[in-house]
């Protein structure tokens, strides 16, 4: 687990127009050392953006004004250096499927379990850091369709090919097994890939089946 010391200059970033989820999870993250600032809006959130970066954001999907997914869409979210976790409620997991799509690390569904959402945070941010620190060559040689993938469904790539699981691809990005799911899926489509075998082929020797 990431020590205070470590974390007292780490800010988390929360954009729901309900102030009862900003004060929830900011009494979950501040008693374990972050700082916490909470956005009623989307612009709020964006302007505040512009000259801070956080560690992480938690982004509502339903808010007035700019939903969360236009708020993606404004922060180009695919190339955005924090974490973006989608808050929704259970009938808004297709729409949460999209966010993904649009750029959001992963999402987290309501109702929410504090020693879960710390734990799912603690892993994105060690992913980050292991991301940061890494050379990038699991999948860099070029291939058809190479070009088409965000980042991160080119480092879902480089699970997928090294033979490992939804699961332990996502414990090893920090996401979901779901999410991981999702981007396999997108990945697939992108490239033309029939199967996970179709797509290792695609990706090792630049030929479809």
């Amino acid at each position: 687990m990431i020590g205070r010391a470590q974390k007292s200059d780490q800010a988390i970033y929360i954009v729901d127009d309900d102030p009862a989820v900003r004060d929830a999870l900011a009494v979950v993250f501040e008693l374990e050392g972050y700082k916490v600032s909470g956005y009623e809006t989307g612009d709020a959130f964006l302007e505040a953006a512009k000259s801070h970066q956080p560690a992480c954001v938690f982004l509502d999907v339903h808010m007035p004004g700019r939903s969360g997914l236009d708020i993606l869409k404004a922060l180009n979210a695919d190339h955005y250096p924090a974490p973006i976790f989608i808050i929704s409620g259970q009938g808004d997991i297709p729409m949460a499927v999209t966010a993904i799509k649009f750029g959001a690390f992963d999402f987290i569904e309501k109702p929410f379990d504090a020693d879960h959402i710390v734990q799912r945070v603690h892993e994105a941010l060690e992913a980050q850091a292991r991301r940061e620190g890494a050379d990038h060559k699991s999948v860099a040689h070029d291939f058809p369709g190479r070009e088409l993938l965000t980042p991160r469904e080119i480092e879902v790539l480089g699970q997928i090919t090294a033979g490992a699981s939804n699961k332990e691809a996502g414990r090893h990005l920090g996401i979901s097994p779901r999410t991981i799911e999702v981007h396999r899926a997108r990945i697939m489509e992108k490239l033309g890939a029939r199967n996970a075998a179709d797509l290792v082929r695609i990706v090792l020797t630049g030929e479809h089946g």
